[in-house]
């Protein structure tokens, strides 16, 4: 039996759409016979949208590393701290900060081997600006983190004109 690839989502920003196109992604079960999704962020900002978003069918099993992924569901490692607070459409500081600790955490696990693909919600690119993450956006930041000559971004759907 082929094994199936642990791909690791960090949330981008919480008060953008992140956590919608997350959450409707992932609610496509077809998704979990490919993959096993693995979101960092915050099962708090989970619940959040998905109220906002009125879905009462998505809960991704809550776990604190990824070697405890195991099946056909979806799965979220808490990176942030517990008082994270959404504002939907503002940029604030703290959503900036929380962003870079989702990306940190899951490019962390993906240099360590646990996950073997790392997928990134959408950042503000002004508030995530800090000591730490100095780039134009992630594809300069993990071009930095690994000393890579090239790189690429890929935006995929069936509908880009």
């Amino acid at each position: 039996m082929k094994k199936k690839l642990k791909i690791g989502i960090s949330h981008g920003d919480v008060n953008g759409i992140s956590y919608e196109v997350i959450i409707k992604t992932l609610m496509d079960n077809r998704i979990n016979e490919i993959c096993t999704p693995i979101i960092y962020g915050s099962p708090k900002v989970v619940a959040y949208h998905r109220k906002a978003l009125n879905i009462e069918d998505f809960s991704p099993t809550g776990i604190s590393s990824p070697e405890e992924a195991r099946g056909n569901k979806a799965y979220i490692i808490n990176c942030v701290d517990e008082n994270i607070r959404v504002e939907l459409g503002k940029c604030t500081e703290s959503a900036g900060i929380d962003s870079f600790k989702a990306l940190s955490a899951a490019t962390d696990a993906l240099e360590a081997g646990k996950i073997d693909a790392l997928l990134t919600g959408p950042v503000n690119k002004q508030n995530i600006q800090h000591a730490d993450f100095n780039y134009s956006g992630h594809t300069e930041y993990l071009q930095a983190r690994f000393q890579a000559e090239e790189v690429m971004m890929l935006m995929v759907s069936d509908h880009l004109p």
